[in-house]
């Protein structure tokens, strides 16, 4: 299994169960989205000061669940950087039971890095690129085109 260095806790809260009284589907993604952003600002990629300086627009999600969570659940987000390529970054997740590792899902997102002043895609920074790979210790330079 791939190793994550960084983790990202989530508090399940009442609001996320669906019917069956487990965290429904469509909260998975919001756990995603929430790890994802925690991951950019300890990067210090983003500052979270305005959305429009975020940068990343989602352009696909996949998620395998594997297990229910339920409230009260200690559960975590494993993100980490998979790829990088000229204008995408890809993330793979775990996410987790905090206290026994139990696997409850996996992911992955493709992100286009994205200008929100001029709307449109841009390549993905070298400042980013450096930030990233120092941090995930891996290579992930711009392939040539």
């Amino acid at each position: 299994m791939v190793k994550f260095r960084f983790y990202c806790p989530i508090e399940v809260r009442y609001g996320d169960l669906d019917p069956q009284w487990h965290v429904n589907n469509a909260k998975f993604n919001t756990y995603l989205e929430h790890a994802r952003l925690s991951y950019w600002q300890a990067l210090g990629i983003f500052d979270g000061a305005s959305f429009f300086d975020l940068g990343l627009i989602v352009a696909d999600v996949h998620v395998s669940y594997l297990a229910q969570i339920n409230l009260g659940q200690k559960v975590r987000v494993g993100v980490r950087v998979a790829r990088i390529g000229n204008k995408s970054i890809t993330f793979e997740y775990l996410v987790e039971d905090q206290t026994t590792g139990q696997a409850l899902a996996t992911a992955e997102t493709v992100m286009v890095a994205y200008d929100y002043h001029g709307h449109h895609s841009m390549r993905v920074p070298e400042e980013w690129r450096l930030r990233i790979s120092n941090y995930e210790g891996l290579e992930l330079r711009a392939p040539q085109s």
